[in-house]
Parts: C-alpha cells; structure tokens; sequence
C-alpha cells in the first residue's frame, strides 16, 4: 500500500500526514503524505522538465505503456478491487467493475495513441495547401472526486498520457489509496520520471489556486461538484487555463407507459444503485407515466427493499456505506426534509442502529415541487413523480440547471428516440440503466460540464490544433 507522494519519479514523505477512514466502521485505514507549497512546486517543476522530452516521444512508445499499465491492473485488479472498497465503502462487486471500468480506459487510449488525425489539403482558392496538425497541450492538473477513485484517475490519465501531456494528479482527500496505486503501476510499467506526479495539497484551496495562476500549468481537467467547477474555472481565468469539467447532475428517469417492466425496474435498479447511488450518472429522478405508476412502484421498492445493506467485503452484501458520515448526514437530511414537504415512504427512509456510514435503500413518491428533486442524492434515495403526457414528461426532465444524463423506457423505439433527441442532457440511456463506456463521448451540457471524456474526443482535450499554411 503506497502512502508517499509521487513527485519526478520518488515517493517522498511530504510535509504533513492525513488518515483514510474505512467508512464501514470508522476505523483507520492509513495515513497518506500530503503536500505543503514545497512538494507543489516541486511537482510542478517536474512535469514542466520532463514536458518536452515526453512530448517527442512516438505514439508507439507511449501506447505500449499504457498496454502494460492495462495489463497489470487486470492482474492486479483484486487487490484494487479491496483496495477501492475499504476506503470508498462500495460493495466489492462494484469495486470490482470499477477497476475492470478503469482500466479499459488504459487499452482505449493505448489504441487512440497511434490514431490521432490529421489533415493535408488545398485551399479552396487552390494558392496553398492547409495542415492541420495537434500537439500536446502541456502539464496537465487532474483532479479527480472519491466516487469512482480508480476510474476517474484513468479516465484522465490515459488520454493524457497517450497526448503527450505530463500530469500532476491530485485525487480526493476520502480515497487517495487507490490513486496512489495506480501511480504505482505506472512507475512499474517505466513511465518516466516526471511524466506523472501525484500529490494532496494542504491546504487545499490556495494550493490549487497557486498552481491556476502558475504559467507552467497549461490544462486543467476536473470532475466534481458543480459548486467547485464553478470557482476552479474562476481560478482558471486569470492565465486563461484550459479547462474541461464534468461536473454535477440530476439524473431523470422517464418510464412511459409501453415500457416493459422488469427491464424498466431491472435497468432502474443500475441506474439508481450502481456504486450505491454516489454516482453523477445515477437515477436521481423517477417519472413515471400514470397508468402503469401504481404497479411500477411497488415492484420498485420491493426490489430496493431487498438489497442487503452492510460493509463493502462482507459476503451477500449489495450496499455498502457511503463515503463518510459528514455524506451519509446529507442524504438523511434530504430525505427528512422531503417527508416533511409531504412525500410518502414506500421503502428505507430511517438512520439504521450501530456504527458506519450506512443509509438504507430508499424510496419516496413525492409531488413536483418538492424540493429534493432540485438536489443531486448521492446516495440510494429515489424520489417518484406521476405524469401524464410526452411533452410533460420531457418538461419535467429538463426542469433542471444540469444536464449529464437522462434514462428512458420505452417498448416504441421511435418514441423513445423522440424523448432523447428533446432531452437536454450529454448522454442519454435508452432501455438501459448504464451506457458509460471508454469508447464513448462521456459529458454533458447546461451546467454538467464542458468538454468530454472517452472515445475519439477524450484524447482531444489534451491536444492544441495548429494549422500551417504551406506556399505551393
């Protein structure tokens, strides 16, 4: 288990130390190096040195080194796997997903690596020829949440790297443990020193303000809460940083009135459920048409009911804890807030006895305004609203600041396609409770974020396009 900071190929003690919590019982996991303005700059300075170098690298080099790092997480990928849920909470099996996730975002942009295109043609005026080019945008900030630890350090690493972009790696505060492993494998792999620096500033706000307003940090690429997007892209301003953000949602999930049930219910239960519900793709709010309402819930809250609730490697156990208290208090203050603004509890919806972070699979049918359906539940709380008509339906769903992705059941194709095309969201899952995937355009609109990640575009946002326009 690393604990050290990674700054120009050493693991180094920092300034200071901070524990990790095993969020099932409190109990203390480890404790990680953090950073002081001394080991900042240091990290800096490192991936500014080792830019030009990794910059002329070939694709082929850095692609067989991101195979290699694919390689070595599938192998590794038990290890991981516990690693993620003891300090994360999540079940093992999400766990487990979330690594076999991660990793592939390795293999995609080991592939992208030697893909990347260009242009050559004549000016429509016939008097030279255009090139468009790309080239690495330079040293790269990642900031990554603890929802998905490995995942997100990946799906920004990867497309880095495969850019020809050095990285300073900052992950959160709850789940460095994993960040640091994947580090681990990157040294192991032969990445060289300085390509890759991974740090916990202390104190965290002026330390990632100090590097926003440092020249030598050319990208930034974020995933977290809109609230902090909002002040990094500020921070961001001032040396015109480039920035991409996947921020917040508020997931709608629309089930019609031909929709097929158990697949509704089944892809739901995904949608809502995966990772226990702290996900910015998760189901955050449930329409369902009125006719099939009645029966569509309560085959929803018989199967949230019978989720087993416990620690994340207990055996038998599809839910574990949240991250912290400090988040489980959150979600059970939007539930009693909600009950007190007059929603009905079908399942959950009560603190359990005993110690760790736990809250119960939940369910609530609530009216439209109520006011949980304007906040983003990181957690297993489902909320259920009645309507009537299409139109009503896209209306509720795109009743909302954020736009990530939306969830539509359907048995009509057309209808369905219909719905997603009207919806105003990044992404949009049809008959299906998860359509993530490294080969994809992951992203959203409104205020979700800008930019994407995954698929062609992923390793675009790591890259500068020059045009040169050649005399003939």
């Amino acid at each position: 288990m690393r604990t050290q900071l990674y700054i120009d190929g050493k693991w180094v003690d920092g300034s200071g130390k901070m524990p990790v919590y095993d969020p099932s019982d409190g109990s203390v996991i480890a404790e990680v190096a953090t950073a002081g303005e001394a080991e900042v700059e240091a990290a800096m300075a490192a991936a500014h040195r080792a830019q030009p170098e990794w910059a002329k690298t070939t694709p082929r080099y850095r692609s067989e080194l991101l195979r290699k790092a694919f390689e070595l997480m599938v192998e590794e990928s038990d290890a991981l796997a516990t690693l993620v849920s003891r300090e994360n909470g999540k079940v093992f099996a999400d766990a487990k997903g979330e690594i076999a996730y991660a990793a592939e975002f390795f293999r995609w942009f080991a592939e992208e690596t030697v893909r990347v295109p260009g242009d050559f043609r004549m000016s429509p005026s016939g008097d030279k020829r255009i090139l468009v080019t790309h080239q690495p945008v330079g040293v790269s900030l990642l900031i990554t949440p603890w929802n998905f630890p490995a995942g997100m350090a990946t799906r920004k690493i990867g497309p880095a790297l495969a850019s020809g972009c050095t990285v300073i790696l900052k992950p959160a505060g709850e789940t460095p443990l994993t960040a640091l492993a994947i580090v681990d494998i990157l040294e192991r792999v032969g990445v060289p020193k300085g390509v890759v620096n991974i740090i916990l500033p202390s104190p965290v706000g002026p330390l990632i303000s100090k590097m926003l307003h440092d020249p030598r940090i050319k990208n930034l690429s974020f995933t977290g809460s809109t609230e902090v997007g909002r002040v990094l892209l500020q921070e961001a301003a001032d040396q015109v940083v480039r920035c991409s953000m996947e921020l917040g949602g508020n997931a709608p999930v629309l089930v019609f009135d031909d929709a097929d049930l158990p697949t509704a219910i089944e892809g739901l239960m995904v949608a809502k459920m995966r990772n226990g519900g702290a996900a910015c793709t998760a189901a955050n709010r449930v329409y369902v048409q009125r006719a099939i309402a009645t029966e569509f819930t309560a085959a929803f809250s018989k199967a949230m009911s019978e989720l087993v609730m416990g620690p994340g490697m207990t055996k038998g156990v599809n839910l574990g804890a949240s991250v912290s208290m400090k988040e489980r208090n959150k979600i059970a203050a939007l539930v009693s807030d909600a009950i007190s603004q007059g929603a009905k509890v079908r399942t959950g919806g009560q603190l359990p006895e005993g110690p760790g972070a736990f809250y119960p699979a939940t369910v609530l049918t609530v009216e439209r305004d109520n006011e949980i359906l304007k906040h983003e539940v990181f957690g297993p709380v489902a909320p259920v609203v009645i309507f009537d008509t299409d139109e009503e339906a896209v209306a509720l769903a795109n009743d909302t600041d954020f736009g990530l992705i939306s969830y539509v059941f359907s048995g009509d194709l057309a209808r369905a396609i219909r719905v997603a095309e009207a919806m105003e969201s990044g992404m949009v899952a049809i008959n299906r409770g998860v359509i993530s995937d490294p080969a994809a355009p992951f992203g959203g609109m409104k205020q979700s974020g800008l930019g994407r990640e995954g698929g062609f575009a992923g390793i675009h946002e790591f890259l500068e396009t020059k045009y040169i326009g050649v005399q003939i």
